[in-house]
């Protein structure tokens, strides 16, 4: 039966993190191998097996068509979108156009949604919480990217149901890293967050101050993170190889593979080492039973020279962040660094120039937003918090009007939740009916916006132009859904929609997806159960051999010694062939019977000694 516990879970680009309050204080859960951060990886192997985690990311390289990373950049965006072109042309694995105008992923004969990718790395973390706690958990707190629009918010929302959880909010990641921030301290200070993940960037000054958590902007770009510093040295190697033996190794996908392995490594090493070999013999094979190796050495001063303009685009976004909500950077007390790429010594070294200020060491760029999560999850259930958050939309919201332009209703960086109404009048004589779109976005004109939805609001009276009144609201939830309403005022004729068309997914393939998920997850389990009896049945067998010769001495020579060791022998016959035939409760029911045989021979075996 499942619990009122909260997990907090951050789902990154690169890494995943999963947290929970214990006792009051919010704990990172380890996985299996003790690692408290899970590779966002997903992969399918030969034999149809899904692979998730690290057990995905070591077989990457030999398997990397069918292996996919960073999947979190493609969640939420339409099919022909430029993050997507750029997607196609530098990962190994296959991106498809789906049903909706959104982005497919085919592995070996299977076509999957990003949803359900993002839904089997939620799916680990709740295995991951499950295991450490010992029981079910339904309930999370799941972070994104606070320029995550609305489309991608609800993507994301969409892979928590299809993992089996209950998403009971939304939270952006630089909100999340200021909660553990700020958590259990008695601080009034303004905190900018600067988070540098491998996917995504996000700038978000909040005020802190009595267990308030106040968001007064945001900003940020949802395709600049480790991924593309990680094309950079890619990109280097490729051309320098290129030069070298005129060979693209950009067409190998095993080659590319190992390219992005090599230079996510690289990558972590200059942070703290000044230069670092890059070693990949056997990179490619000419055709002529001959192999080409890749050697290179790589300086921090080099990696620093191909990702500046990365680095410098992250500070020009702080710079309008801080222009658009008119703070003086002089008002920043103390800038938290969130993100793995935050280790990088030239991030650090910028960020504390432009904030005139040493960034804080005291958080963990790995695992301080599913720490924050994991606290705002508590906060939701525990009626005695006082823990309160306040969070902004980081993109305007609005409806096109006449001549294609962009009515804004809702600005950027307004506190959500919120609602919004506005007064539209008919354009045409004896209009009775009204076609509402629902965009997102800063440009005046309407066709440069996100559309997020459209509906059509019927029935209304034949009149002049500009008589008939259709009031128009807006509402946006605390995780950041929008949903709309349009009201004939007169007649009170009232149409509406909750915007979700943009999350690439019809209801009914969700809860196909849902449906599928779980009979695969039955499957998983039964075959853990399977697992777990079949170690114990094995341990008991052995047990059991040991102690035959000795048994064997001891009453074979009466009827009923022989007779004994006869049923014994005929118990274990039965247990391996459970075994063999993966019967679990045949092999359940042979280690009850194993256990007896064991039990008799121990004390055969013990009374003769005593004896």
């Amino acid at each position: 039966m499942a619990t009122e516990r909260v997990i907090g879970i951050d789902l990154g680009t690169t890494n995943s993190c999963v947290a929970i309050v214990e006792d009051g204080t919010p704990v990172v859960i380890p996985n299996r191998g003790g690692y408290k951060t899970t590779p966002s990886m997903v992969a399918i192997a030969e034999n149809g097996k899904r692979l998730v985690g690290h057990i995905a990311k070591r077989q990457a390289i030999t398997n990397a068509e069918n292996t996919v990373h960073a999947a979190k950049r493609l969640i939420g965006r339409k099919w022909g979108s430029p993050a997507v072109k750029a997607a196609i042309e530098t990962v190994p694995y296959r991106i498809v156009e789906g049903p909706h105008d959104d982005v497919r992923i085919m592995l070996r004969d299977q076509v999957f949604s990003i949803p359900e990718i993002s839904a089997y790395i939620l799916q680990e973390m709740k295995f991951i919480a499950e295991e450490y706690l010992g029981e079910e958990v339904v309930k999370s707190v799941v972070t994104v990217p606070a320029y995550f629009n609305d489309g991608q918010r609800q993507a994301t929302k969409d892979a928590g149901r299809i993992a089996g959880l209950d998403v009971i909010r939304i939270i952006n990641e630089p909100t999340a890293a200021a909660l553990a921030y700020g958590f259990g301290r008695n601080i009034e200070r303004k905190v900018a967050v600067y988070d540098l993940g491998g996917g995504t960037f996000d700038i978000s000054v909040l005020e802190i101050g009595n267990g308030v958590f106040e968001v007064i902007s945001t900003a940020g770009d949802t395709f600049l993170g480790g991924e593309d510093f990680d094309r950079r040295i890619i990109d280097w190697l490729v051309f320098g190889f290129h030069k070298e033996h005129k060979i693209d190794l950009r067409k190998d996908k095993m080659a590319l593979q190992r390219l992005k392995d090599v230079a996510e490594k690289a990558k972590c090493e200059l942070s703290s080492a000044r230069e670092t070999e890059i070693n990949l013999p056997f990179i490619i094979s000419t055709g002529k039973n001959e192999a080409l190796h890749l050697q290179r050495t790589l300086t921090r001063e080099k990696l620093e020279e191909l990702t500046l303009d990365l680095v410098e685009r992250t500070i020009q976004i702080c710079k309008k962040t801080l222009e658009d909500a008119d703070i003086d950077k002089k008002e920043i007390e103390d800038v938290i660094l969130v993100g793995g790429m935050t280790r990088v010594p030239k991030v650090q070294e910028m960020c504390a120039e432009f904030f005139g200020m040493e960034p804080c060491k005291g958080v963990h760029p790995d695992e301080v937003v599913a720490l924050g999560a994991s606290i705002q999850g508590g906060a939701l259930i525990d009626e005695q918090s006082d823990v309160l958050l306040l969070d902004v939309t980081p993109h305007s919201l609005g409806i096109m009007i006449v001549g294609g332009y962009f009515h804004k209703l809702i600005e950027q960086n307004t506190t959500v939740p919120t609602s919004k109404s506005h007064v539209f009048t008919t354009v045409k004589d004896n209009q009775t009916s009204v076609k509402i779109l629902v965009l997102q976005g800063e440009s005046e004109r309407a066709e440069e916006n996100e559309l997020l939805g459209e509906f059509i609001l019927t029935g209304l009276r034949r009149a002049p132009k500009g008589e008939v009144e259709v009031e128009v609201t807006f509402h946006i939830s605390a995780d950041g859904i929008v949903s709309v309403k349009a009201k004939d005022l007169e007649t009170g004729l009232e149409q509406s929609i909750t915007v979700t068309a943009t999350s690439g997914l019809t209801e009914d393939e969700i809860r196909r997806m849902i449906d599928e998920n779980k009979d695969y997850m039955m499957e998983v389990r039964s075959s853990q159960e399977f697992e777990k009896h079949r170690q114990a049945a094995e341990k008991i067998l052995d047990e059991i051999e040991q102690l035959f010769p000795v048994v064997n001495e001891i009453i074979s020579s009466s009827d009923f010694g022989r007779d004994a060791v006869k049923k014994a022998r005929g118990v274990c016959e039965r247990a391996r062939s459970a075994i063999a035939a993966k019967d679990l409760a045949a092999v359940v029911d042979a280690t009850e019977a194993l256990t007896r045989t064991l039990n008799m021979f121990k004390g055969v075996v013990s009374k003769t000694r005593a004896g």
